[in-house]
């Protein structure tokens, strides 16, 4: 089990979903290569794009974003994503562990429409995420 005791992650995820808040996404990683404790490392205002350039592709980690993206010219929707991220170089035993601490991660993020496996960072480009988000919602008048 991964330990997310920290009060920071849920502190993360209210930021997060506050739309008081500009804060959209934020990035939890691992203590250490040997600790199976989550800690907060960073929160960004700059949606996806920003939160690729924070992924280590020596890492797994796990995201919680919120996108905002428009139906038409007169709606706004905001939606929430959980991302699992298992970089390129990411250790073994790391990857064999990231299933059941998902499980563990989703205990404490347990809002969002759509679990997104990202092992590159184009995994995270924003349109095909909201072209699976307009289906999850049900709510598509763009034909998608």
């Amino acid at each position: 089990m991964a330990d997310v005791t920290d009060p920071k992650i849920s502190e993360a995820y209210e930021d997060v979903r506050s739309s008081k808040s500009d804060t959209n996404w934020a990035l939890i990683d691992y203590e250490n290569d040997r600790s199976d404790k989550l800690l907060v490392t960073e929160t960004g205002t700059g949606g996806l794009a920003e939160l690729q350039e924070k992924l280590d592709p020596a890492r797994a980690s796990f995201a919680y974003v919120r996108v905002t993206y428009s139906n038409d010219k007169e709606s706004q929707r905001e939606k929430f994503i959980l991302v699992t991220w298992i970089g390129s170089g990411c250790k073994i035993m790391r990857k064999a562990k990231i299933s059941v601490h998902a499980a563990d991660i989703k205990s404490v993020f347990r809002a969002y429409s759509i679990d997104v496996a990202a092992r590159e960072k184009d995994d995270l480009k924003e349109e095909p995420i909201v072209v699976r988000l307009r289906k999850a919602g049900g709510a598509s008048y763009d034909g998608v």
